[in-house]
């Protein structure tokens, strides 16, 4: 694995060894390499970590729901602060207000069941190429360093494997497509730590859910002038997870209006078992007069 990566791993790793600040109270960092605003998928892990810190082991999480008030500052710590709504001995709920200063960043909700057994099925994952043969996402980003430079360089603690083309290849050949379809892991080990492992997927579950909206309609970052901003993302946790092992990312878009996008998408392991869903809705901004090829 490119010591990059690894590197970058580890980085995110430290970003989510919260300090403690005082009596459920949190403070988190940022990675070197960071976007003009906080990563959602970033702050959503932090919140994630910080809940669980405060929840008994024995309980595993039901749900994260986050809303995103305001744009974090990359050049500040993140204060995230705890509140226990409820703890019973099959149930808890916490609330995770993420503060800069006297800014509201975001506000997640998170639940706990320990529910035991009972009914189960599930949606049958979507038959794809197995990750070890298809190429990582380096590949599909050569010749395209000054189409995407924000995925060029941006941190990579996580392998991509793209089971179809992604958006700026499809817009570069003028194809379009409903659905994406992405083999997802760490790029090394993780710690024995189940807290981390599904805080992982919650980073991983914001890099790709919006992608089948502008590929529904022949877009592609870089190639089009698209604004593109989170407005509130939840994931419902079915499973446990190891992250360092390849899991299935599979989305698709449902509707788009009033400049609003839904994303939604199931997390599958390599046994088919669905793992976690995730909706997310983005304010989503298309400016036709950018520069660059019109869409088929």
């Amino acid at each position: 694995m490119p010591a990059e990566s690894n590197n970058d791993l580890a980085e995110l790793l430290a970003v989510l060894d919260l300090k403690v600040a005082g009596d459920d109270v949190f403070v988190g960092s940022h990675p070197s390499k960071t976007p003009l605003r906080t990563f959602g998928g970033q702050l959503m892990a932090q919140s994630f970590v910080a809940a669980g810190r405060t929840v008994a082991d024995h309980l595993p999480p039901g749900a994260l729901s986050v809303h995103f008030i305001n744009g974090g500052d990359p050049a500040r710590d993140i204060e995230f602060r705890v509140h226990r709504l409820r703890d019973e001995r099959r149930f808890a709920n916490r609330r995770v207000d993420a503060v800069q200063g006297d800014t509201l960043v975001a506000t997640s909700m998170v639940s706990y069941m320990s529910g035991g057994s009972g009914l189960e099925h599930h949606v049958e994952a979507p038959t794809v190429a197995e990750p070890e043969s298809v190429p990582p996402l380096q590949e599909y980003l050569k010749g395209y360093e000054t189409v995407v430079p924000g995925f060029v360089n941006a941190p990579h603690p996580i392998e991509w494997r793209y089971t179809n083309d992604p958006a700026w290849v499809m817009r570069d050949k003028g194809e379009r497509l409903g659905h994406n379809r992405v083999w997802l892991k760490t790029d090394g080990d993780l710690p024995e730590d189940p807290i981390l492992h599904t805080a992982m997927l919650v980073y991983s579950s914001d890099t790709t859910v919006l992608d089948s909206i502008i590929t529904t309609h022949g877009l592609s970052w870089g190639f089009d002038r698209i604004f593109a901003a989170s407005a509130n993302h939840t994931v419902w946790f079915h499973r446990p997870v190891r992250f360092d092992d390849w899991v299935l990312y599979a989305t698709s878009s449902p509707v788009a209006a009033d400049s609003r996008g839904l994303g939604t998408g199931h997390f599958f392991d390599r046994s088919g078992q669905v793992i976690a869903s995730v909706t997310q809705e983005g304010v989503l901004k298309y400016f036709p007069s950018a520069k660059g090829r019109s869409p088929n």
